[in-house]
């Protein structure tokens, strides 16, 4: 392929992601703003026109914001790539570092550190002027700036040995170093989850045993039914940082534990949390999480794959803005190029992961609904939406691209069956 054209599908596709994001977006603010007065008949006896006008107010702020999001995260992929940021910033660290190892990973994490610079500025307004003006922010600067120092030194700690693995292997590994890189991916990848419960988070968050003694009976009866064993139940500290609530499994294997958000349980009654926890124990028993685990293992093989062929191709460089050396390592450069030009040409396929994951909430609903009271889940899910303001009329089309989980109508619908 010549490199002008795929410079000019790299522009039309960045264009074409660009526009549709904002169209979803407008979608989703104008069809919001319109229901805003009235609050959706299955919610009329639960949810206050207060509170639905809250939810409604919330969804557009943040939508808008993200609207500025998606611009200038596009132009700064443009400016990175077709405008030659990534060629002026490889002949910059390579007049200092030299085009070695030190040089290329030099340049991945001045690409890295300027991509967290630009969205920084989105983070501290989301937090404290969109989250603090609704009334769920509880995170001080101190915190907020810690959290981010903390991450950087993480990033710094596991990355850049990680990053020198990949490109050792991309230099001496032969043409299957994608193969050997991806191995060595997924090898971390699974040792972050196992790490992750005992080492990572509680650099965040504390983790206290839970020490409701009913409520622990209660949940231990459920596991026992569903066949399910943690190492441990545990209150976090959620509320140092929002009064948003929730619930996660977190380990892998043996390592596995439950974790209860301070906020949820302050908010749910013990019928209502045991009902929330058999939803997620659904996902464990349909195996939704060793069904995406695989998926995205065999997504990464066939990326990797692809960075391999491409990392061969002289057009792949050029045609987003960058001549590659003719007789140094080009390694850092594929790796760069490629991840700045992935979310692009993967945006459209956003859908069918949304569709896969809200098929599994609702298979976790129907389990949940087998093993404790629907209409329990029922109550917790109006009170969580409530709680944190998720709008109950979203844009069926936006929805349709992005969510995740089920609207609220759909999931109360089908749960009601279950009754």
């Amino acid at each position: 392929m010549p490199a002008i054209d795929f410079t000019v599908l790299f522009a039309v596709m960045v264009v074409a992601m660009v526009s549709t994001k904002l169209w979803l977006a407008s979608r989703q603010i104008r069809f919001v703003a319109a229901h805003r007065d009235a609050v959706p008949r299955q919610f009329a006896e639960t949810i206050k026109l207060e509170a639905h006008r809250r939810a409604a107010d919330y969804t557009v702020v943040r939508t808008r914001l993200s609207m500025l999001e998606i611009v200038v995260g596009a132009v700064l992929v443009v400016a990175l790539t077709l405008l030659g940021g990534v060629q002026a910033l490889d002949r910059a660290v390579s007049a200092w570092f030299g085009q070695g190892y030190a040089g290329q990973i030099a340049l991945v994490a001045a690409v890295v550190v300027i991509t967290s610079v630009v969205d920084l500025p989105f983070d501290y307004y989301r937090q404290f002027v969109v989250e603090e003006r609704f009334g769920f922010n509880r995170m001080t600067r101190a915190i907020f700036f810690a959290d981010l120092a903390k991450g950087a030194a993480l990033g710094a700690l596991f990355g850049l040995p990680l990053l020198l693995v990949v490109l050792w292997l991309m230099g001496r590994a032969g043409a299957l170093w994608w193969l050997w890189a991806w191995a060595v991916i997924v090898a971390f990848q699974m040792l972050v989850l196992v790490l992750y419960p005992t080492l990572i988070a509680p650099l965040f968050n504390k983790f206290e045993p839970l020490a409701d003694e009913a409520l622990s009976q209660r949940i231990d009866a459920l596991m026992k039914r569903c066949g399910f064993a943690a190492k441990g139940l545990f209150v976090m500290d959620g509320s140092r940082r929002s009064a948003h609530g929730n619930a996660y499994f977190t380990g892998f294997g043996a390592a596995k534990r439950i974790v209860f958000f301070d906020t949820l349980l302050a908010r749910l009654s013990a019928s209502e949390i045991e009902a929330v926890l058999a939803h997620e124990l659904g996902h464990f028993k349909r195996r939704h999480v060793l069904k995406r685990m695989l998926v995205t293992f065999a997504i990464s093989l066939g990326l990797f794959a692809l960075l391999g062929w491409l990392s061969q191709r002289t057009w792949f460089y050029e045609g987003l803005g960058v001549r590659p050396s003719m007789g140094g390592s080009n390694d850092a450069l594929a790796l760069v190029l490629f991840f700045l030009a992935l979310p692009v040409f993967m945006f459209f396929v956003t859908p069918l992961g949304s569709l896969s994951s809200r098929k599994h909430e609702f298979e976790a609903d129907a389990f949940a609904a087998s093993q404790t009271d629907a209409n329990e889940l029922v109550n917790a899910l109006v009170k969580l939406y409530e709680d944190n303001a998720a709008t109950l009329t979203p844009d069926p089309v936006y929805t349709a691209f992005y969510y995740s989980h089920p609207p609220a109508s759909q999931r109360i619908e089908r749960l009601l069956r279950h009754a």
